[in-house]
């Protein structure tokens, strides 16, 4: 028994190596880590794509406003992320330099699948690369693409899906019910901010705090990215606003 299980361990070590039942071991742990991530929510409405995101600051003595969940890739586009973090940063400085040298080039925005599209095939080359891990993140795209709101999800396989509403990282189970149970199509930026902090809030339950909130949306009207200010955000998980 002991020699089956050290040739099982052979495929566990080697990315580009399949198990015999078709499997990538280190790509389905990476999935694993996005799991054991901070929450982040992407919902779209009828005037807006909103993201909203858990910075998790377990230590009191951080400076919340050090710690960054949600970033502008372009005037048109954000992201947010779970997992690795410092993975994630990497893809959207990535992706923030493919959006200026397209507005150079082109004199116009760069799509927003345009930026998934890139992501996604950087992260399925280090499925198969030696050398490589496969990147332990996966990142919430949110844009606005004539006069469209777009909200799109990469995994760490290099697959990308878009969605209405999606939610990724430790709180996934009990917030997509929520989508499920919640969404609707034709909601307002106020009523896409209520359901998604409030979602949060159930899930964090006691922990939650508005300081470890991160927040943003793109708005059809003016396609500009902007973020939440906490007196917003507080206001929204009161439902008052």
């Amino acid at each position: 028994m002991q020699p089956l299980q050290h040739q099982m361990m052979g495929y566990d070590r080697a990315i580009t190596m399949f198990s015999p039942d078709g499997r990538l071991l280190q790509v389905e742990y990476a999935k694993k880590t996005v799991r054991q991530g901070s929450t982040a929510i992407g919902v779209t409405c009828k005037d807006c794509v909103i993201l909203v995101s858990d910075k998790r600051l377990v230590d009191k003595l951080v400076v919340s406003d050090s710690v960054e969940k949600i970033w502008k890739i372009d005037e048109h586009i954000g992201a947010t992320a779970s997992g690795i973090i410092s993975d994630a940063r990497v893809l959207i400085e990535r992706s923030q330099v493919l959006a200026q040298q397209h507005r150079v080039t082109y004199d116009a925005p760069i799509d927003v699948i345009s930026i998934v599209k890139d992501i996604a095939n950087i992260k399925q080359i280090t499925t198969q690369s030696g050398g490589y891990r496969p990147f332990g993140v996966s990142i919430l795209i949110a844009g606005v693409d004539n006069n469209e709101p777009k909200l799109f999800e990469t995994d760490p396989t290099g697959i990308y899906f878009q969605y209405k509403a999606s939610v990724i990282g430790e709180a996934e189970p009990e917030i997509e019910e929520i989508l499920y149970k919640e969404y609707k199509e034709n909601m307002s930026m106020e009523d896409g901010f209520k359901l998604a902090i409030n979602a949060l809030k159930k899930t964090l339950d006691k922990n939650f705090d508005p300081e470890r909130i991160d927040a943003g949306f793109v708005s059809v009207t003016d396609k500009k990215f902007k973020r939440l200010s906490k007196e917003e955000i507080v206001a929204y998980s009161k439902g008052k606003k």
